[in-house]
């Protein structure tokens, strides 16, 4: 980076550097620094009753090795409090001048730590811990060591009594330098977390229950298993069009179709489509298949999935959203498409032919094209009269044919397919289905899905014929289902935007030589 560019405490920065190195100190050392405790390990478990036994060398805190990044300084003189942050929070220093630099030469004292250290450097220290007159756990400093120099400073946010003020807030920093963000703002970290906490409940579940977590292909030639816009790609090697995969699902069914009882998939998803709080074009599904099941029980298993894991990440089953409570307590509210339509609209639509829909529609003020058939204008009318009203969760079950070229059709109801949606908050959270196995049956689904394409509609199915060839050998009856990772995530964490529970959400290039 040019210097021309440089903020002046950048400049300032990168003249402590060169006089660090001048005068034979490493800025950035290659040995390895033996850390021993964390900050939060000491302030949990320090007590004040343990201080002469420490003091006598006999304590695990007699002789602490800690490190991380120097968050604030209070001079005082000959001595100074500081505080640093490691990976698990905050501790508080004590350094002494005659401690660090016991001999004659205060040079480590008065030059390097009052004069070339800044807030943000990386630094490691060894000493003992001992509790404040004003009973604050801290460790006093024996050792002093410099292990990566910061070049830019950190945003300025200010606390007090244990809370943040002016802390940054600003979406374009947070999601542009989530590094910066994680560092300037706990609670962030912690959400990611409780974002690894959720699946690895999550898998906890599944392998206690015998599912085998297996990997499919991201590049594919054919993008199959959802309605959706892909992303498209060229192999060069074969000089064919390859696609980023919208789904798993046609995938894993083939592993069934291979000989597997269940299988399952912690999935990243890419769709060409748009952008907002619950939308992202690069997302995390967790589908899994299981062999001779239906829809039923997996309701019951999402149920008990979700009661799972709302325990593990949050404590308990009533989560706070919002201004909400959400109770992910079994067993959920259970209602199909069409009264739920009816409840919201006053309008029994289950057996409308697709111009009457279209005049539904219109009357509803909800917008249309020519693209749309039956299953997609069904699929508008929910969306925009229903769904928002499902807070607490709602499996909306029982959809038409046309809205799920992939699912068996209802044992009971002509014209239905087995499936449901999972509403939570007023949003879908999973989608699953009594899966279609009849290959006959698969392959008109995927003519009809040929023709929407025809007429337009480019989040129509494209005909996987290899799939339809797994189906020829045989599927057994199978449930299948996808949950949003993400949107799950964004419940259980108190999170408002999907771009708040994933690390490095898609932005626009930033223009800029820095």
């Amino acid at each position: 980076m040019s210097t021309t560019h440089l903020s002046e405490q950048e400049q300032l920065r990168r003249e402590k550097l060169a006089e660090l190195m001048m005068m034979g100190i490493e800025p950035y050392p290659a040995a390895l620094f033996p850390v021993s405790h964390y900050s939060t390990d000491i302030k949990e478990n320090f007590t004040e009753e343990s201080l002469p036994a420490e003091q006598a060398g006999k304590s695990d805190f007699a002789n602490v090795c800690v490190a991380g990044r120097l968050m604030s300084v209070r001079n005082m003189g000959k001595a100074n409090f500081a505080v640093i942050q490691d990976a698990k929070g905050r501790i508080q220093l004590y350094i002494k001048r005659d401690e660090i630099c016991p001999g004659e030469d205060k040079t480590l004292y008065d030059i390097v730590w009052k004069k070339l250290i800044d807030i943000g450097d990386f630094i490691g220290v060894k000493g003992y811990v001992f509790t404040t007159k004003t009973g604050e756990t801290s460790i006093h400093v024996n050792e002093l060591t410099l292990l990566s120099k910061s070049l830019r400073p950190l945003p300025i946010v200010k606390e007090a009594d244990g809370q943040t003020f002016d802390a940054v807030t600003d979406p374009e920093f947070k999601y542009r330098q989530r590094y910066a963000d994680l560092i300037i703002n706990p609670a962030v970290k912690e959400t990611f977390i409780k974002r690894t906490k959720l699946i690895n409940s999550i898998r906890e579940f599944l392998n206690q229950r015998g599912a085998l977590e297996v990997d499919t292909p991201v590049l594919q030639s054919i993008p199959g298993g959802a309605a959706a816009r892909p992303f498209k790609t060229h192999h060069n090697a074969l000089d064919i069009p390859f696609y980023l995969r919208i789904a798993n699902e046609l995938y894993l069914k083939r592993l069934i179709v291979g000989g597997f009882d269940w299988v399952y998939e912690f999935s990243r998803n890419f769709r060409n489509e748009g952008m907002d709080r619950t939308h992202n074009p690069e997302f995390t599904i967790l589908e899994f298949y299981t062999a001779y099941k239906d829809y039923y029980w997996m309701m019951e298993t999402t149920e008990q999935l979700l009661e799972k894991a709302a325990i593990d990440v949050c404590g308990t089953t009533d989560v706070t959203v919002g201004d909400k409570t959400i109770s992910f307590k079994a067993p959920f509210k259970r209602i199909t498409i069409f009264e739920a339509i009816e409840e919201h609209t006053g309008i029994d639509v289950s057996k409308m032919k697709e111009e009457q829909l279209l005049s539904v529609c219109k009357q509803l003020r909800i917008p249309t094209d020519k693209s749309m058939g039956k299953g997609k204008l069904i699929d508008e009318i929910f969306g925009a009269k229903c769904e928002k009203n499902y807070v607490q969760p709602t499996f909306i079950t029982d959809y038409p044919v046309e809205m799920s070229p992939l699912t068996k059709k209802h044992r009971d109801q002509i014209g239905l397919v087995e499936r449901f949606e999972l509403m939570i908050n007023g949003k879908e959270i999973a989608n699953a289905y009594s899966e279609l196995n009849d290959p006959i049956d698969q392959r008109e689904r995927f003519e009809e899905q040929l023709k929407l394409m025809e007429r337009g509609d480019d989040e129509a199915m494209f005909i996987d014929y290899d799939f339809l060839r797994a189906l020829e050998y045989g599927m057994p009856p199978t449930s299948g289902i996808g949950f949003g990772i993400d949107r799950l995530c964004m419940l259980l964490t108190n999170q408002p935007s999907i771009q708040d529970v994933l690390l490095f959400p898609q932005m626009r290039p930033e223009h800029t030589n820095h």
